[in-house]
């Protein structure tokens, strides 16, 4: 009889502990998050003027001689680098953040989900990448070469530095997080909310979609909007052939 109290405070412990465990190693992932991305972030401030001139290279190869980028803020000169910098030490820490994600749900898996979450997590890196990639290279030259060209003879384009890095900023989390649609598309059909015939009958509303939202999620003009779209309709596309293959694996087995 005695040690019915203690048995229960024991039990009540347990059912309240795993929460609190949770928030406590939640807190310790963060930290990490945090403590990585500023580690980064430090190493690369002594570069961030040389990171911005990287930046701007595609809009300075389309600009006349006679013209330059200007700041028309007098902070503008320190914190258009400084929030670039912070940009590229979370782009660099992504494949540690996922990590770090991965590293407190999977205690929460069972282990088929651990082993279609691990490609899942390492694909999602480097379609990110991808993205990002596809933005600087092709997508960014494209939409400059056009509003340059199509600028009046007696309109001399000065870009303020900050409203271009806002605007790269913006371009490069788009595309980024476009490249990521396979992977949306196979957990979407994994989890069981869609099936691959359904989206096969919606492909024409999809690919509408996709050049409807291509169409705010972009500069206002076609080739940037088609730019996107396009991309957007084929990542869909792998998306779906891989959600057929995983959906015939187990009819085979």
């Amino acid at each position: 009889m005695n040690q019915l109290p203690s048995t229960s405070l024991k039990n009540e412990s347990l059912d309240q502990m795993p929460f609190m465990q949770h928030l406590i190693v939640l807190r310790q992932y963060l930290f990490k998050i945090v403590g990585i991305t500023l580690a980064l972030f430090f190493c690369l401030l002594p570069f961030r003027n040389t990171t911005y001139q990287w930046l701007s290279e595609p809009l300075t190869r389309q600009l006349p001689i006679t013209s330059s980028m200007i700041a028309t803020d007098v902070t503008a000169t320190f914190m258009a680098p400084f929030k670039l910098n912070l940009f590229v030490a979370l782009v660099l820490a992504m494949p540690f953040i996922i990590y770090q994600i991965w590293s407190f749900i999977r205690p929460a898996l069972y282990e088929k989900e651990k082993s279609l979450a691990v490609p899942l997590l390492f694909g999602s890196i480097i379609l990110f990448y991808l993205g990002v990639a596809f933005a600087y290279f092709i997508t960014l030259p494209a939409i400059l070469h056009f509003f340059i060209s199509v600028s009046p003879e007696s309109v001399a384009p000065m870009t303020d530095i900050n409203s271009y890095l806002n605007f790269c900023l913006k371009l490069f989390l788009v595309f980024g997080l476009t490249f990521e649609i396979p992977i949306i598309t196979l957990v979407l059909i994994l989890i069981g909310l869609v099936s691959t015939e359904s989206l096969v009958k919606k492909r024409r509303f999809i690919i509408v979609g996709c050049f409807f939202v291509a169409m705010f999620a972009t500069p206002p003009d076609a080739i940037s909007m088609i730019m996107l779209a396009i991309p957007m309709w084929l990542l869909f596309e792998v998306g779906l052939l891989l959600g057929k293959m995983l959906e015939k694996k187990p009819t085979e087995i």
